[in-house]
């Protein structure tokens, strides 16, 4: 039987009948509380478990858990593109995309997949909040910034920034400064450290590797410049967070252990 007869027994039976989506306002006014930076509605939002509610989502998936990982890529989707619509990077929109559909696939329990979604919108939200409080960089610094997300794993100077956009580096560097109260090189080591928490909590990457990542001059450099930025050193901070990659490792186990 083709598709298309598939379809049309479908629309015939009783359960589509009974089915009824959500309406759109509803979920077009939780995905313009992400992008326009509202953590109050967004953390409510959370706190309803409207994630986990399946009145009204539509099934794309017969197994619940696949079913609400399907979900949960169309929100990143759609959260990823509104939020670059109303001013985030490019780069920065589409890497953090990346960076929680991947980490998805290590998720097995629908409680896991409703977890991972509320810190997904919520790190969008916080995200966008900050970026709407100081949208006030000229379209130099703009390209500066999406310059840096793009070429985070890279040695990144000022001389490289000021050719990029044509100008002395004596200029982009007052500039700068001026527009976001952080020099340049600051900007970029807080930029850096960010990925670098990220790969001490979610991978196994040793030190030497991550500060290769990252294009640090040596392991030591990248150790003295993380204790310098987060207070601790990157050992100290993966031991203190690591711990959430084990806790779905083992709820993988005890979910295995119990068929």
């Amino acid at each position: 039987m083709g598709y298309q007869n598939k379809w049309l027994l479908l629309e015939t039976e009783d359960d589509m009948d009974e089915m009824e989506h959500r309406q759109p306002t509803e979920e077009f006014l939780f995905y313009q509380a992400v992008s326009n930076g509202d953590v109050e509605a967004v953390k409510e939002n959370c706190a309803q478990e409207r994630f986990l509610d399946s009145d009204g989502v539509g099934v794309l998936s017969r197994n619940p858990v696949t079913n609400l990982k399907y979900h949960f890529v169309i929100t990143t989707a759609l959260v990823t593109r509104l939020c670059k619509q109303k001013g985030m990077g490019l780069e920065q929109a589409f890497r953090m995309s990346d960076f929680y559909i991947q980490r998805l696939d290590d998720i097995h329990t629908l409680q896991g997949i409703r977890n991972l979604h509320d810190e997904m919108v919520l790190d969008y939200t916080e995200k966008m909040r900050r970026f709407s409080r100081s949208d006030t960089n000229s379209k130099h610094i703009s390209i500066c910034k999406e310059y840096i997300y793009s070429h985070i794993k890279e040695r990144i100077t000022v001389e490289d920034l000021a050719d990029e956009l044509g100008v002395s580096a004596s200029y982009l560097s007052r500039l700068f400064k001026k527009e976001t109260g952080d020099s340049v090189s600051a900007y970029i080591r807080a930029q850096k450290m960010e990925i670098a928490k990220n790969l001490l909590q979610y991978s196994d990457y040793s030190m030497i590797d991550i500060a290769n990542r990252l294009s640090f001059s040596s392991q030591s450099h990248f150790i003295q410049q993380f204790r310098e930025f987060v207070g601790i050193t990157p050992k100290k901070y993966r031991d203190m967070h690591h711990t959430v990659q084990w806790n779905i490792d083992m709820d993988e186990k005890e979910r295995t252990e119990k068929k």
